[in-house]
């Protein structure tokens, strides 16, 4: 009897192990790219944020990796009660770089790639002169190209300068990008376009004489 009883309870504890849910996981990987150099940034931090359920920012840390030489980054993590992820890639001197995807748009049976692009930080020293200088003058210029809506970005829109002007400006760009704006010597025939390259980690100047 007791033989039974032993075999009932062994089959019924191998039952519930088999009723056990298995673990869903997703496999999230991808390349960061130097937009600057259009090759595989190698040294980046990346890390991999999610969402809970009924919050509003990605305050849950998953995973951390750096990429090697080839850009590559990879994660495989359980399905938890997530709404919406988010790839964050930072390095020094680079502009920092968000990927964000649902939980939704995931597949558990294949892998997921996501790439993320970056740039490295470069500066354009604006500096302006006049060298005839007058109380009455007066300087309006507007950018044309140019990195914007970071928070370290120059502001973008119209700009004066008046009177005796000798002045500089420091203003973030992408690297190997064009910064140009266009300027007005306002109630002269002054006017035109300025416009210069920036190089990645270093600054370059652009001067108006006027």
């Amino acid at each position: 009897m007791k033989y039974t009883v032993f075999a009932l309870i062994l089959l019924l504890s191998v039952s519930l192990g088999a009723c056990k849910k298995k673990k869903i996981s997703y496999t999230v990987e991808g390349i960061v790219t130097d937009g600057s150099y259009s090759q595989p940034l190698s040294g980046a931090t990346v890390q991999l944020y999610g969402t809970p359920v009924g919050s509003s920012t990605p305050s849950q840390l998953i995973g951390t990796v750096t990429t090697g030489s080839d850009g590559k980054y990879s994660f495989t993590f359980d399905r938890d009660k997530i709404e919406q992820y988010a790839i964050i890639v930072s390095k020094n001197q680079y502009f920092g770089a968000t990927s964000n995807f649902t939980a939704e748009s995931l597949s558990t049976t294949e892998t997921n790639f996501r790439n993320v692009s970056t740039t490295a930080k470069s500066w354009v020293k604006l500096r302006f002169v006049n060298l005839m200088p007058d109380a009455a003058d007066e300087l309006k210029y507007i950018r044309q190209n140019g990195k914007n809506g970071c928070e370290e970005c120059c502001y973008g829109g119209e700009q004066f300068l008046y009177g005796a002007v000798d002045t500089t400006i420091y203003c973030i760009n992408d690297g190997n990008t064009t910064y140009s704006y266009y300027y007005w010597v306002l109630n002269t025939p002054i006017n035109g376009p300025k416009s210069i390259v920036t190089q990645p980690f270093d600054t370059v100047e652009l001067l108006l004489n006027y």
